[in-house]
Parts: C-alpha cells; structure tokens; sequence
C-alpha cells in the first residue's frame, strides 16, 4: 500500500511535467499565454518599433544637452521594456527603439511631445484664472463642446501657453524639475500612500518657492500641463522653500509611477518632434532563435545523459527536475512579461549552470554518506542537510549581485539582472523541493540499492598550496599576455578592442530597394557586398516593415567607404543614390549606463565582502573570493584582446555571468574549508586543510563546469555567427571561474592567513 502510494505520487509528477511541457508549447488560451512563443523577445531576436526625434528649433545642440536628454529618454521608455534603446542620430536626432511591440502610434500617443512639460499658476497677476475645470455637462444638461465641436472634461486652459509665457503665469519649466519619481510615504493615518517625489534645481526651487508661497495664501494650486493637456492639477498645502515637493491624491503606486515618468519626460532640456516611426525586424537574423532553440535541446539532453551516467538514480532525478525548471522558466518568462534577448540568455544559462550545482552538490555529499557506511535513506537525508549551507551561501551570493544590478542599472543589463533573478530561485526550488521529492518517491518505489546511488571513491590528494606559485604565474601570464596584445593593437592604431556598434557608434544607413527582401537572402548577399566593398566586419541589418526599406548599421564609415557602399548598392542592386541615406549614430550604450553598471558592480561586490565576512566569520575569505572575481573578470576581458571579437552589448553580460558563476563555485570550497577548518591549527596543518578540501570538492567543481560548458558549447555550435561570438567568451570564463576556484582561491585565502610567510620562503610553523 504504501508502494502504491510512492507510484501515485511519480504518476502525478510526470503528469505536472507533461502539463508544464505542453503549456511551454501550445500555451494556455487563444493568446497561448505560458508558451515560448508568448515570450516577449527584445530588438536582437524579434524586433519592434523604431521611432526618430528630432530637436525643435536648434540645429545643432551642445553634447551636454543631447547626452542629457537621450539617458533621460532611456529611464522613460524603459516602462515599455528594459532592454528599449536610445541613441543619437546625426548632429540633431534621437532615435527610440523599443522590443515587443508593433503599435508604433499608441507608443507615441504615451510618449507625447518630449520637453513640453510646465507648472503654471491657477491665476495671473490680475487674478484672472489662467484654467478653470468643466465637468463636460451644461447647465441645461447638454454635452459641453468646444467652438469644433470636441467635447470638453477636466481641466482646461483659458489662454495660449504664449499667452501664459508673456504675463509670467508659468511659474517653472520642465527643465527645473531634478527628479521625479515614485515613492511612498506616510499619512496622517499611519498608512503607506504612493505618492510622487519632486526635486528641484537650484533656479528652480527659487521660483517654486515664490510660486507655492503665493498659492498657498490664495488657497490655490498649481497645474502641471504636459503635451496640450493637464497631467495633475495639485492644491498647494503649504509654501515649498526647501526644493522638495510631494503630489499626494494617487490612486495606485502605478500611477504615480506614469505621472512621475511623464514629468521627466517632459523635463527634457531639448524640446522633441516626431519625424518618423517603422516597425523593424530583428537584428540577429531569421536563424537565431530556431538555432538557440536546438543548442538548448542539445545541451539539455548532454546534461541530463551526463548526470544519469555519473549518478543514476540520483542523475535521473536531477534531469526531471530539470525538466520543471525548464518548463516553469518559459512559463514565468511569460507570465511577467519580461523581454528576453542574448544577456537574458546569459543568465538563464547561468542559473542553470546553478540549478545542476546544487543537485552535483547534493549528490556528492550522499555518494560520500553512502562510501562511510550509511544506508541510502540516511546518505539521503545527510547529503541534503549539509550541503544546504553551500547552496545557499552559493546562491544568495550570486543573488546579491543580481538585485544589486537591477536595482542600479539600466537598460541589457537590467533585464540581464531580472532574468538571473528568476533563475536563481528557480534553480533553488527545483534543486531543493522538487529533485529531493522525486528522490523520496523514486526510493519509496523500490529503489533502493546503493548499487542504484553510487558510492564516492577517495579523493586522491593534491598539494595545491605547494603549487600555487605555478598556478599564480599561469594566471599571470595569461593576463599579462592579453594587457601587451591590448598595448599592441592600439599603439597599430586599431584600438585595445574592437569595440561593437553599441559602444562607439557607427553609421546607419538606410536604403530603399525596388522589392522587398527576405532577412535571410540579405544575410546571404547585400551585407556580404556591403561588408567587402566598405572593408568591415560587422553589420546589423534590420527591415522595415511594410516597405522596401532596410537598415544596414556598420562601424563608423569613411567618405570614400559611403561612396564604396553607395557604388556596390547601384550596381549590384539597381538602388539609385537618391534611396541611399547614411548617417552618423551614437552608441547605445551611453556614458551614464557603463557608470552605473560599474557602480552596481562595485556595490554588489562589496555587500559580496560583507555577506562573506559574516557567513565565514573571516573576511579573508571574502578578499580571497574578490581578488579570484576579478582574476575571471580579466581572464574573459583579455579573451576579447586576443580573440578580437566586438566588445559590445553583450561583452557586459558575459563578464557579469562569470563573476556570479564564480563566486557560486569558489564559496562551496570555501564552505568545505569552513567545515573542516576545527582540524587546522599551525600554518602547516592550515596547508592540509586547504589541499584536502579543495581535492574533496574537485571532482564536484569539474563536473559542475562540464554541466555548463555543455549548455555554451552547444550554443557555439549551433547558433549564429553573433551568438558564435557571444558564447566562445563565456566558454572561456568557464574554464576560467573553474581554474580559479579550484588553483587559485583557496590557496590565496591560505596565503592571506599565514600572512604570505610561507609564500616568500619561510619555514611553515608546526
């Protein structure tokens, strides 16, 4: 009977994997909601809407003031989607791409008219209202209509924004507002309010305080009017002298977060008109995601052949509920609309690369129960109970990096962030709940022969501590190499790296065929002739839709480079010089978002310290662990040095994936040095300590980094040439996040205890 009950208990969970498999293929409903195809895929893999502004008035604005308004445009679309682009086009245009959608015109209709926002005062000097509310309805009960017939509701001005401007009624421009954002505070109740949080510049609050202080004693208000209409009419409830205002009366944190947003919109320094929208393709090519597709089925079936063969029963526990996480990611992928592009990817591989950790992890601690004597259901339960400590020191670790980074960063490496995120308590879940259920049944069923487990073999000691001055010079060289490499490319004049479109710019240009090409057939043809003739290697190509319109954006081209392209298009392709236009772009990734990716980075790595320094109660641990990070993090940047791949978009999430797949790596040494570390005293026995504990946990790191290796491998074999680029780094920072938690970081951390006495020659004390 209770065999029967186990059975039951198996029959259920492959029922839940089945349905989990089917939602992630067909959906749920009409709209196939859960389903890979319902997941929202950024402008690399799917495309999306493609917008142009162009500044009024002045034809050529200072750097500041377009630098100003284009990351201040980045923090307003991201509402859309955090993987959304902006960047600067010619000497006076921005341009807005934003994944996921297709409704070019509801985008606009959101955005508005940029820089156009004004905080005018209830009356003018003759106390004459300068807006008066109409609640659409007539004394006689007839609609309220204007002179063309629209009808009227809400607030509404009485005169000409010139009008306001010459009797002194707009008291503030957009351009005075410092911050705006939502927050929430406290009301008279006790209760928590969303409200929106003001600050002012120092003109500003000058002119806010004189304008509060007049109203206050009217007992009026001051209209906010964005975009020819009224976005908050707020009463004035005391004189502002400080710079700081809060508008109260939000019906929702949503809400206060949309007026916040349309105020630093409207907030822009430079006044913006539309000049053009498209719908635009996706900019890796029709083979990307039909070819992520078949690497991930590929590394899913090396994986799980993999764990079955070293771990059997174990192996095939971990590879169905590998299966669920795979499922439930798709499905919560979906369900909170999150975009997925190639740094999403990264750290979906990535959290996976933790999920099987934590079950290699598991399975080792039980393997080496059961060689000590122990029956299966006590190896069981002692392998979960103490290797729980390392997975959740591993887990939080790499989890403090990712909060900090969507915390503070912005745009790909946002959304790189929400996606590790996810995945982390994910792999969490399905290694400690659903792994461990599916063990408990599977044994309850029968199997129960410790032939069936396997028994751990003795690990053969090594003497890393004696070698790690070979293994430091290794590590060394390495860098050293790729710093002279990166010396001799710049003083050649190619630069240190070759950096992609996204961080120096290019040109765009913009041609308009006789017909309407296939992405595929341009891959195969144009951008190889456009390629040849311009002497370059990069080039993304995105149509539009619609037309016979394609955009080939390339590195920075010359006059005599245009005029090359100009003469191959004509050609080779009939296109006439009058449907060839090129222009000057920006990158995308701007001077604010590196700085806030490394101020994240610098944060996390430091609450990293902390985290460490508790949790060990030695911060030489958390040093030793920061010094291996930033021993990966250059190994993979001087990878791009000598393998000359473009240093772009996804550059970032390669060095942020490694620096978590490291850390998880090196704190499950550190945390089987902490176990054993009651048996150390001297600097001799602190050696023992170190090459037991890191050849106890070897054999666990090695087949951790194969697990993952396989999931990028199969990635560069499969994918296109952009992924090719993109998953060869992060190969490397395998092999490397291996190395150093392995040769590196515990050695180091026995250095920093004995003081590197040992290291300079000294006699190691008993």
């Amino acid at each position: 009977m209770k065999r029967l009950k186990y059975v039951l208990a198996l029959i259920l969970c492959l029922g839940l994997l089945g349905g989990l498999g089917y939602t992630a293929v067909n959906g749920l409903g009409a709209d196939k909601s859960g389903s890979l195809s319902s997941i929202d895929l950024g402008l690399d893999l799917a495309g999306g809407v493609s917008i142009t502004y162009e500044v009024v008035g002045d034809e050529n604005p200072s750097k500041e003031d377009m630098s100003d308004t284009i990351f201040k445009l980045q923090q307003r679309v991201q509402q859309y989607s955090t993987e959304a682009l902006v960047y600067q086009e010619g000497s006076n245009r921005i341009n807005i791409e934003i994944p996921g959608v297709s409704d070019a015109n509801k985008i606009l209709e959101d955005l508005g008219q940029p820089g156009n926002l004004y905080f005018i005062a209830q009356t003018d000097a003759s106390g004459a209202d300068n807006y008066t509310y109409h609640s659409g309805i007539n004394e006689d009960g007839t609609l309220e209509t204007d002179e063309d017939g629209n009808f009227i509701y809400g607030w509404q001005l009485n005169k000409t924004i010139e009008e306001l401007q010459a009797d002194g009624s707009i008291v503030l421009g957009g351009n005075d507002v410092e911050v705006a954002q939502a927050v929430y505070q406290q009301d008279s109740y006790g209760a928590q309010e969303p409200v929106v949080s003001l600050e002012f510049t120092e003109d500003g609050a000058k002119a806010f305080a004189d304008a509060t202080t007049k109203a206050f004693a009217a007992s009026e208000s001051i209209g906010i009017y964005y975009d020819g209409k009224f976005i908050s009419v707020p009463n004035v409830q005391a004189a502002i002298t400080d710079g700081k205002a809060v508008i109260t009366g939000m019906e929702s944190f949503e809400a206060a977060d949309n007026l916040a947003s349309m105020i630093r919109i409207g907030g822009l320094k430079l006044q913006l008109n539309e000049l053009r929208s498209n719908v635009v393709g996706a900019q890796l090519g029709s083979d990307a995601i039909r070819t992520s597709l078949i690497a991930a089925a590929v590394g899913f079936a090396l994986i799980a052949i993999f764990m079955i063969v070293f771990f059997r029963i174990l192996g095939l526990s971990a590879t169905l509920a590998l299966a669920f996480y795979s499922g439930l990611i798709v499905f919560l992928l979906s369900a909170f609309d999150m975009t997925l592009t190639l740094p999403g990817i990264a750290g979906i591989i990535l959290s996976i690369g933790m999920a099987v950790d934590a079950n290699v992890l598991v399975f080792s601690r039980i393997k080496e129960e059961i060689r000590s004597g122990k029956a299966v259901d006590e190896a069981r339960k002692n392998g979960y109970n103490k290797a729980l400590s390392s997975i959740l020191d591993g887990n939080i670790t790499t989890l403090i990096v990712a909060a900090v980074l969507w915390f503070l960063g912005t745009g790909s490496i946002k959304g790189f962030a929400e996606t590790l995120i996810l995945g982390i308590i994910l792999s969490m879940f399905t290694a400690l709940v659903v792994t461990r259920t599916i063990t408990s049944i599977l044994y309850g069923i029968g199997l129960q022969s410790p032939v069936l487990y396997g028994k751990a073999k003795e690990a053969p000691k090594v003497d890393f501590v004696g070698k790690r001055k070979i293994f430091y010079g290794i590590s060394c060289a390495i860098i050293i190499a790729g710093f002279v490499v990166m010396g001799v490319n710049s003083g050649a004049g190619k630069g240190a790296f070759n950096y992609s479109l996204d961080f120096v710019g290019g040109t765009s240009t913009t041609v308009t065929f006789d017909r309407t090409y296939e992405l595929s057939e341009l891959e195969q043809t144009v951008a190889n002739d456009i390629k040849s003739a311009a002497g370059i290697n990069e080039i993304l190509i995105q149509t539009v839709s619609g037309t016979n319109q394609v955009i080939f954006k390339t590195t920075t081209l010359s006059v005599d480079q245009r005029e090359a392209v100009e003469k191959v298009l004509e050609d080779n392709y009939g296109v006439a010089s009058d449907n060839i236009a090129a222009e000057t772009i920006s990158g995308v990734i701007s001077s604010e978002m590196r700085s806030s990716a490394v101020e994240a980075l610098v944060i996390a790595l430091i609450l990293m310290l902390i985290y460490i320094w508790i949790r060990f109660k030695d911060i030489k641990f958390g040093a030793a662990a920061i010094i291996a990070l930033a021993h990966d993090a250059l190994i993979v940047i001087v990878s791009y040095a000598f393998t000359r791949l473009a240093v772009g978009n996804t550059f970032i999430a390669v060095v942020l994936t490694i620096i978590g797949y490291s850390i998880n790596d090196t704190i499950v040494t550190f945390d089987r040095i902490r176990e054993n570390q009651h048996l150390a005293t001297g600097k001799k026995e602190m050696a023992e300590l170190v090459n037991t504990s890191v050849s106890q946990t070897v054999t666990r790191s090695l087949f951790t980094s194969l697990t993952t290796f396989f999931t990028v491998l199969a990635l560069y074999v499969f994918g296109v040439a952009d992924i090719k680029a993109f998953a060869l780094p992060l190969m490397v920072g395998v092999i490397s996040g291996t190395y150093s938690s392995i040769f590196v970081a515990s050695p180091l951390w026995y250095d920093l205890k004995t003081g590197f006495k040992t290291f300079f020659g000294k006699k190691t004390a008993e």
